[in-house]
Order: structure tokens, then C-alpha cells, then sequence
């Protein structure tokens, strides 16, 4: 897949644009999202999981490093806050491997400090903003 990008102006417009990125990519469960702080990507996760009938409101997982939510259908969804980890065995530590191979939707924030242990296919979505505060979200699925 080549690189996609949709412009967003503003932050209402993320329920949308979590229901047209899961619709086009229907097939991926493993979304590394990144972007500087404050870019939206806590609030963009939160509009996947409405969209994805998630019984509980997420809520950024900073100091638990990975939130489980509930869908409306029972499955499983997670929310990984990466932003406080000093070492990689920490991810090591919570069994990340059971959650990201699990088959469930695994959103993960702050990816940029685990590159070594993503899974070898993922979607790699980056959000920026511009001068404008206009959201730039550029993605791709990315296989290594």
C-alpha cells in the first residue's frame, strides 16, 4: 500500500476519519500511531474505539502501558501508551507479544521507542499539524 494521507481541521473530525481508515484497512489489527505531543493521537484512538462499539471510554494507558477495552461483540481491544518506558524489557514485562499477536485491534501510541519489536506487518500512522492546526494524518501498511 502507498503512503495515504487525509487533512483534518479539526479534532471533531476524527470519528470520521477512524470509521474511513477502519474501512480501509478492514484487514489490519496492529495501528502504530505517532506524532508530537498533542497531535491528537490519544483522541483519535478514542474515536477508533466508538467506532468500533467499545463499551468503556478510553483513556490514555500512560502509567499501565496498555489498556483493554471491550467491544459491544466481547472482543478485545488495545490502547498501548509507549511514551513512559525507559527500556525495552518493560514491554517485555507486560507480555506484549500476547496482545499484539492476539488478532484484536491493538492501537499503540508512541511507537517510535519500540521499532525493534513491532510485528512485521502494521499500519504506520503519523499525525502532524500545520500552522493552521489543521491535522495531517499520513499512513501506510508497513511489512518487514
Amino acid at each position: 500500500m502507498h503512503q495515504k494521507e487525509i487533512k483534518v481541521n479539526s479534532l471533531d473530525e476524527l470519528h470520521g476519519v477512524a470509521k474511513q481508515l477502519l474501512e480501509d484497512l478492514k484487514d489490519e489489527r496492529v495501528f502504530a500511531i505517532s506524532g508530537k505531543m498533542g497531535a491528537g493521537k490519544t483522541t483519535l484512538i478514542k474515536a477508533f474505539c466508538e467506532v468500533l462499539d467499545v463499551l468503556e471510554v478510553a483513556s490514555s494507558p500512560t502509567f499501565a502501558l496498555v489498556n483493554e477495552y471491550t467491544r459491544v461483540s466481547d472482543e478485545s481491544v488495545f490502547h498501548f501508551d509507549f511514551y513512559r518506558i525507559k527500556k525495552l524489557e518493560e514491554v517485555f514485562d507486560i507480555g506484549y507479544e500476547e496482545y499484539l499477536y492476539s488478532g484484536s485491534y491493538c492501537f499503540m501510541e508512541w511507537p517510535e521507542l519500540v521499532t525493534d519489536i513491532l510485528p512485521e506487518r502494521y499500519v504506520d500512522l503519523n499525525i502532524a499539524v500545520d500552522d493552521n492546526e489543521q491535522r495531517i494524518i499520513n499512513y501506510s501498511i508497513r511489512v518487514h
